[in-house]
């Protein structure tokens, strides 16, 4: 199998090197009892992020909000959620980071904002008027909406405006109205806002829904897909033409002054795109990687997809994400994050979810090309919730697919099952931080979602008395990475293709070689090194396992992950 290139090491960033870890304030940890995460949680988990080795921490929004779609409907880009803390408190989170090394980047919600925002009160107060052209608003056909757009949440894209033949257009939850980003005047103002939090001092963005900002126009329908006679609105952004012209003035006018971290949140690139997003002087330094996210995913809803991927399905999906980026930039490898349920439950079945086989997930995609990107309680093992009613949900996406799948004629317990498998509260449970009251998360008597039941066995606490833990590997993984530059720009190759369990991958840099071997088997399985590639003289970087022997073909125990270097 032909080498795939990685990039040149003298177009290095300041940040090809680095590890990101997202915290989702609400739920990382609570000081002041009242059961809500916050900025001084945050603030007294520093060391304890420096000693995993992070350098990136991208928080989820802590901007002010109604929190109608947790804190991604921002009614203030200039304020901090009272819930969080005060802008004091920030800029000390600031100042106590860059003195341990690690940058802070926030999300940048800029295709919505919340119907709370001041520009959307004074649009809905004269639709007619200057702020009107902020956002959507269309006139109705015949007393429906103007188009047979789905909201990603479900039901229609517009919401009528009250005594108006109007309706205004939402992507998301009817309160998220969408920006409108042909209108110079507010891009100038969503300029203004990027600028004045870099000039503060932030390393970057992580850029929400940015490929939603450009529109098809005008809004026509498409044939519906689904029997409510909607179609999903994801096919008129797959007309729209023209982004480039949007990212490229943001990026110049924005991002590269400051030389800004940035990675996008991008879905359904063409892969001649990918070089304009993240190529040299791309739109953005990064982009995430959500091929193996996507995969099984059925456009009928959760009811229709597949709850975890084979082990099969996820080798394919990496291989062709390493090979669609291939030279061109660095892509940022996820296996979770808080729109996904935990990666250990989508990735590894439940008969395969043990210690060994979490510690192999995570050897697989650290030491691949790219940017790992780490999501709190990851790094211990957190697991999704068994939940057992409707009444524990409290996401929005989760509640729509679980009428979806009623609708579609399944029973109560397997829409239930369907919701629970992809629910985004799976990633919002707090992080278990102790086998204390709460998981250590909070004093108070009820914190603001469910603690995991096995927060006794999962937790930060046991995992620093374990020298074998997961979080203690994810730590090697960490230094091991900061050690050497061939993980960050090696070339990559892959064997083993077609074995069902083994996946074996080569990465290359300067007259060195690693190959990294892993085994999703609960069984024994045997292994012979590559023919040009001698373990005898080779380096063990890391291992899952207790390894004493050297030799090229050897058989590989449950789950088991190896790592080797020859210089």
């Amino acid at each position: 199998m032909n080498t795939i290139k990685n990039l040149h090491p003298t177009n290095k960033k300041w940040w090809h090197d680095k590890v990101a870890y997202q915290i989702y304030p609400k739920s990382f940890l609570d000081t002041n009892g009242d059961g809500i995460g916050d900025l001084r949680g945050i603030i007294s988990k520093l060391d304890y992020l420096k000693e995993l080795g992070v350098d990136i921490i991208w928080l989820s929004p802590i901007y002010k909000s109604p929190f109608v779609d947790q804190g991604y409907d921002i009614s203030d880009y200039y304020a901090i959620a009272e819930e969080f803390g005060t802008m004091e408190e920030f800029d000390e989170l600031l100042a106590e980071s860059k003195k341990r090394g690690i940058s802070i980047i926030m999300d940048l919600v800029i295709n919505h904002c919340s119907d709370k925002h001041e520009w959307f009160k004074k649009a809905l107060a004269d639709p007619d008027g200057e702020y009107a052209d902020y956002f959507f608003f269309r006139e109705g056909k015949n007393g429906n909406p103007p188009s047979n757009y789905r909201s990603y949440f479900g039901g229609s894209c517009w919401e009528p405006v009250p005594n108006s033949n109007k309706y205004y257009l939402h992507m998301f939850a009817k309160e998220q109205p969408d920006l409108n980003w042909e209108n110079p005047a507010l891009l100038q103002k969503l300029y203004d806002m990027i600028n004045w939090w870099l000039e503060k001092g932030l390393g970057g963005f992580r850029i929400d829904a940015i490929i939603n900002i450009k529109k098809k126009l005008p809004f026509s329908d498409y044939p519906a897909d689904r029997a409510d006679g909607l179609c999903s609105v994801e096919r008129m952004l797959e007309e729209a033409e023209g982004i480039g012209e949007f990212l490229g003035e943001m990026a110049e006018k924005c991002f590269h002054p400051y030389d800004a971290f940035t990675v996008g949140e991008v879905f359904n690139e063409k892969e001649d795109e990918i070089k304009d997003f993240i190529g040299e002087n791309g739109y953005f330094s990064s982009m995430f990687d959500f091929e193996e996210t996507c995969y099984g995913k059925s456009a009928n809803g959760w009811y229709a997809s597949k709850p975890y991927l084979s082990p099969e399905e996820y080798k394919k999906c990496i291989f062709h994400t390493q090979k669609k980026i291939g030279d061109t930039g660095m892509i940022s490898n996820i296996i979770e994050n808080h729109d996904e349920p935990r990666g250990v439950c989508h990735y590894i079945s439940p008969e395969d979810r043990c210690p060994d086989s979490k510690k192999l997930l995570a050897g697989i995609y650290f030491l691949l090309k790219g940017i790992p990107f780490i999501y709190q309680g990851q790094e211990i093992g957190m697991e999704n919730m068994e939940f057992t009613s409707m009444d524990q949900i409290d996401d929005i996406s989760t509640i729509d697919e679980y009428q979806v799948a009623l609708r579609a004629g399944c029973s109560e317990k397997e829409a239930l099952d369907a919701a629970s498998a992809f629910s985004r509260d799976n990633a919002r449970t707090p992080v278990q931080w102790s086998a204390e009251k709460n998981a250590g998360f909070t004093t108070a008597d009820k914190p603001w979602f469910y603690i995991n039941d096995n927060y006794k066995e999962i937790n930060v606490e046991a995992a620093e008395k374990d020298e074998n833990s997961i979080l203690n590997y994810y730590r090697k993984l960490l230094k091991l990475r900061k050690e050497n530059p061939i993980i960050i720009y090696g070339d990559f190759k892959m064997y083993n293709k077609l074995s069902r369990k083994l996946f074996v991958y080569e990465r290359s840099y300067e007259g060195q070689r690693m190959l990294v071997i892993n085994s999703f088997s609960e069984k024994p399985v045997k292994f012979k090194a590559p023919a040009d590639f001698d373990i005898t003289k080779s380096e063990l970087l890391i291992s899952n396992y207790d390894c004493k022997d050297k030799s090229n073909a050897f058989t590989l125990r449950p789950y088991e992950s190896r790592a080797y270097l020859i210089k």
